[in-house]
């Protein structure tokens, strides 16, 4: 019998634990919390005091972990090292309810024999300040979203959300589309002259400054007068100034820096980078080593790191690179002021193991993001990049142009991190713009120049002029977004994910080309909220509510005064709101348009499936269509024109539901014929493969309403199996099994494999 029971979050965890412990020890999970406030009465009693229940799904986990406890001598509780993870390590300690002398509080920061060893053999007690800060965050999410998407639902339409983070990342992504509605283009002119000194390379020098100023040359006129003055000068060398210039490393990775240069490198998601990091963190099946966790933990925003590891780290660059890619001393980086130091920055867990070692046994994107972790880290212990930089300064007459040309001396850490986009943290040392200068600076900047001497004539070439035009700011990609929540202090590492999929799944933003715009339901909500809550939902009130958290932490700010503080004034907010606000689901959002079947004003409504121009005499006049005649649907033609159902000879109108737009009959529902709009959907198509559930359907070939395939009996509703992988009529050999089913890997190709339990079988696709 296990005289002492490990509870971890994850069940991923058991399996790498177990490898290192003895049978002395039993590992359990949580699967995340196992309580939440309850539903009825905001789940928060008078001076709110939490009301907690265990969540349905996780009795069974409850029952298990109980069952487990009674046969244990001492109990670890060992689920992350952050607020959440002591809320649940605080919430398992209050539903097992045993002597606080046999529970234990564990945590490591990366999940290795040493580091887990280490942990048991100085265990803690749970830390009740982080557990109150916990608490006061889900109390204040709870407040705001239980009250104020209510008052959406009354205002607009159901199934609207509102929170105190993820209002002000609407608020954000509306502020910026704003910005860039009302941005107006201004011309301005770029002017070069192409010289060429007594000896070669020829070089363009730039327009700088006019009788030393410097300004925007505005239009095509003043361009063409500079143009000519400039054909007829002389051109000689003002000044020559040559330095010596270093790009230095950036720190390794915290989590908002990891999301933003896998979504800039990789394309990847904000939630597809925490995913692939959490299954990194937890372990990999590493060949004869068994899982093993590779990285550290991976929600963080401290860029402190452990003695060990700088010393292993120096220890591998050394023996890889050579001892004089390393710095005298080891680099060590300031964490950001306000950055909760408990972990961290994420890093490797061991150097015995590079990219290239695991590579066989690793996905094609855990891989990315693992070789993106070790570069990074390995990068943030090497040297600086060292340029030589000449600036040239050129003058003729009135005008001062310069040229500046970079060549690199040594790499240092851009041999292993930064070449093709390091990211802002590990920027080089950058000359001093002129006005104007825009996208041409990086190629200017690394143009070999020529010997050149002050004093020296040079020979003009050419002079080239381009028509330019200033830019609106760009709308924000998944990185720019997370980079602005944490410039503001908005939101921890943990949660960006989770804010920036609530956006798109209450439709409140859409993605035009990999970046968020609102959509019009997003805008009136944003508008709606401003109107009424402007003083609480904004960058710098959210930002301070976070401060007050990691105050309370700290346990210098009691938890239920910040909540007093808060509920004062969101109280005060919501009264007025609900007697000013305008009733948009009664009213709609006036527009400019006319119904073209009956004259009447056309207003904008949102429905279940999305927003739609309406007319106001509804239901005298049933027109409706979508804004703009857009997503696929054209502006439907006037009710005469439309064929009278096929039953029962009713007009048909234009209905929408969730699969698109449609026409159906207005008899409904005691004749409920449709009419598809555009090509009719595809059939169903058979595999050959009898469903093993009923034993009566065959499994088809479908499509979801997302357009993802899938397979299912063709009896449904009566029967509802249904799986992702594409079946194959082929029997298992190993256990006899009906069928096998496809799976394909980068690694392993497509193989067939059997589904049944326990079975493990599988072979190579013929």
């Amino acid at each position: 019998m296990s005289k002492h029971l490990i509870i971890v979050e994850s069940p991923a965890k058991t399996r790498t634990l177990k490898k290192f412990l003895g049978r002395q020890y039993a590992v359990e999970a949580s699967v995340g919390h196992i309580r939440d406030l309850a539903k009825k009465d905001l789940g928060i009693g008078p001076n709110y005091e939490p009301h907690y229940v265990t969540l349905p799904d996780k009795k069974e986990v409850v029952r298990k972990l109980r069952q487990a406890a009674e046969k244990a001598e001492v109990i670890y509780l060992a689920p992350d090292p952050d607020r959440e993870g002591e809320a649940i390590a605080w919430h398992i300690a209050e539903i097992l309810g045993k002597h606080p002398g046999e529970i234990r509080r564990v945590t490591f920061n990366e999940i290795t024999r040493s580091a887990v060893l280490k942990a048991l053999e100085h265990p803690g007690e749970i830390d009740l300040r982080l557990v109150n800060a916990q608490q006061t965050r889900r109390i204040l999410d709870r407040l705001m979203g239980f009250r104020l998407s209510p008052l959406l639902w009354d205002k607009v339409k159901q199934g609207l959300s509102a929170g105190r983070v993820q209002s002000v990342a609407l608020k954000m992504v509306c502020d910026r589309q704003a910005e860039i509605d009302a941005f107006v283009a201004e011309e301005y002119w770029v002017i070069g002259a192409r010289l060429e000194g007594t000896a070669p390379p020829p070089f363009t020098a730039r327009l700088l400054s006019i009788d030393g100023d410097k300004r925007r040359v505005p239009d095509g006129e003043e361009s063409a007068r500079i143009e000519r003055e400039l054909r007829a000068g002389r051109f000689t060398v003002h000044q020559v100034e040559r330095k010596e210039s270093k790009q230095r490393p950036g720190p390794p990775f915290i989590t908002s820096r990891l999301q933003q240069d896998a979504a800039r490198r990789f394309g990847f998601s904000v939630k597809r980078t925490m995913a692939l990091a959490q299954g990194l963190y937890e372990g990999k099946e590493i060949g004869d080593r068994g899982p093993v966790g590779l990285i550290t933990y991976m929600r963080t925003d401290s860029t402190r790191v452990a003695e060990e590891a700088l010393e292993a780290g120096r220890a591998w660059i050394a023996q890889t690179y050579g001892a004089r890619a390393l710095p005298l001393k080891a680099n060590r980086y300031r964490s950001k002021r306000g950055a909760q130091d408990a972990h961290e920055a994420i890093r490797p867990t061991t150097f015995d193991l590079p990219p290239d070692a695991v590579a066989r046994y690793l996905e094609a994107d855990e891989l990315k993001l693992y070789r993106l972790i070790w570069d990074k880290f390995i990068a943030s212990q090497m040297l600086p990049a060292v340029y030589d930089v000449t600036q040239v300064d050129v003058a003729s007459g009135p005008y001062l142009l310069r040229a500046t040309g970079r060549v690199l001396k040594s790499p240092g850490f851009l041999a292993v991190y930064g070449m093709g986009g390091a990211g802002d943290e590990a920027a080089p040392e950058k000359r001093p713009k002129a006005e104007g200068d825009g996208e041409d600076d990086e190629e200017a900047a690394s143009a070999l120049l020529p010997p050149l001497a002050e004093g020296e004539e040079l020979r003009l070439l050419e002079v080239e002029t381009e028509q330019k035009f200033t830019q609106p700011p760009a709308q924000y990609s998944e990185a720019t977004l997370v980079k602005a929540l944490e410039e503001n202090g908005i939101g921890r590492p943990s949660t960006y994910a989770s804010i920036l999929a609530t956006l798109g799944e209450r439709d409140y933003t859409e993605k035009q080309q990999a970046r968020f715009r609102p959509t019009p339901l997003g805008t009136l909500v944003n508008e709606l909220l401003q109107q009424g809550f402007n003083d609480i939902i904004n960058e710098r009130y959210t930002a301070g509510l976070e401060e007050k958290l990691d105050q309370i932490e700290g346990g210098k700010l009691d938890w239920k005064k910040a909540l007093r503080d808060f509920d004062k004034k969101f109280t005060k907010d919501l009264k007025l709101a609900g007697k000013e606000l305008p009733n948009v689901k009664r009213e709609g959002v006036p527009t400019e348009e006319t119904c073209p079947q009956c004259g009447s004003p056309l207003v904008m409504r949102f429905g279940r499936y999305g927003s739609f121009l309406a007319c106001t005499r509804y239901p005298d006049c049933t027109y409706t269509r979508d804004p703009g005649g857009e997503a696929g649907a054209a502006p439907p033609t006037p009710a005469e024109e439309v064929p009278p159902c096929e039953k029962c000879g009713k007009p048909m109108i234009l209905r929408r539901s969730r699969f698109g737009v449609f026409y159906g009959c207005s008899g409904y529902p005691e004749c409920r014929n449709i009419r598809q709009i555009g090509p009719p959907r595809a059939a169903p198509k058979p595999t050959g493969v009898p469903c093993p559930e009923c034993g009566e359907g065959e499994i088809e070939e479908k499509k979801s309403r997302r357009g993802k395939v899938f397979f299912s009996c063709n009896r449904y509703p009566q029967c509802k199996f249904a799986l992702w992988d594409r079946p194959v009529a082929k029997a298992c050999p190993a256990c006899g099994a009906p069928f096998l089913v496809e799976k394909t890997s980068k690694k392993k190709g497509t193989r067939l494999v059997c589904q049944s339990e326990g079975c493990g079988f599988e072979e190579a696709a013929s």
